[in-house]
């Protein structure tokens, strides 16, 4: 067991749980090192995502992000990143036994304006049977309220599948209404580098604006029971 009761259980209870020390500083040494290579590649091709489209954000400044999916399609250190033993083992602690992995995601939030992200739930992109779908935000960088740290709701997860945001924008984004659940309200969950944000695909869950002088860097990690079939076909695991 990588992770202790105590961990396990905030877990089931509140939908999240913070863990520090699955990682050695040269794992992280060489993880941001790979992280920064995908990004220069990534930016030499224009990959650029503004943000989240919709409403949420008319009264926000102009904000930027960089982002890609599955990081194992760029970088062999990322490739063995998926089957760590310690962040394998923690996700088998929470999952209560075997893991499958789904998607990976890198996000690089840029200084000043690094974009925020509206409170939503993970559900809709890829809806399951059972709800084992889960996430591990690793986080390279220290991640503070002023970095635009995630946010969750404690407990949201209980209360299943959430109503999406009927936008008037047209944006095609799957969150949930901004003024029910406003990011600022949300309890932030600061991280330092190395620990792992690990949280149901149920919970609600955002982030704010880095409005500090430092980049701050993320990846999430997407994995589910593997008897857990998806009820949609939609954002497909590779």
């Amino acid at each position: 067991m990588i992770l202790t009761p105590e961990q396990i259980a905030q877990y089931h209870d509140d939908g999240y749980v913070l863990a520090s020390g699955l990682f050695v500083e040269q794992d992280l040494v060489e993880m941001e090192d790979a992280f920064d290579g995908i990004v220069r590649r990534r930016m030499r091709s224009h990959t650029e995502l503004k943000s989240w489209g919709g409403s949420w954000k008319d009264d926000l400044p102009e904000m930027s992000l960089l982002h890609t999916h599955d990081l194992q399609a760029y970088s062999a250190r990322w490739t063995r990143v998926l089957t760590h033993e310690r962040l394998a083992g923690a996700f088998a602690d929470l999952l209560g036994g075997n893991v499958q992995y789904h998607h990976s995601k890198l996000f690089q939030k840029p200084p000043e304006n690094g974009a925020a992200f509206p409170m939503h739930q993970d559900f809709p992109y890829f809806p399951h049977d059972h709800h084992t779908m889960m996430a591990g935000i690793i986080h390279l960088t220290d991640a503070t309220e002023q970095m635009g740290c995630v946010r969750v709701v404690p407990a949201s997860h209980k209360l299943g599948p959430l109503p999406l945001y009927d936008d008037p924008s047209g944006a095609g984004n799957k969150y949930l209404d901004p003024q029910q659940y406003p990011i600022e309200d949300a309890t932030p969950c600061p991280a330092r580098r190395g620990d792992v944000l690990f949280f149901s695909y149920l919970t609600i869950h955002g982030s704010g604006i880095n409005a500090s002088d430092r980049v701050r860097k993320t990846v999430l990690i997407q994995v589910r029971d593997p008897s857990d079939r998806p009820t949609e076909d939609t954002h497909f695991s590779p």
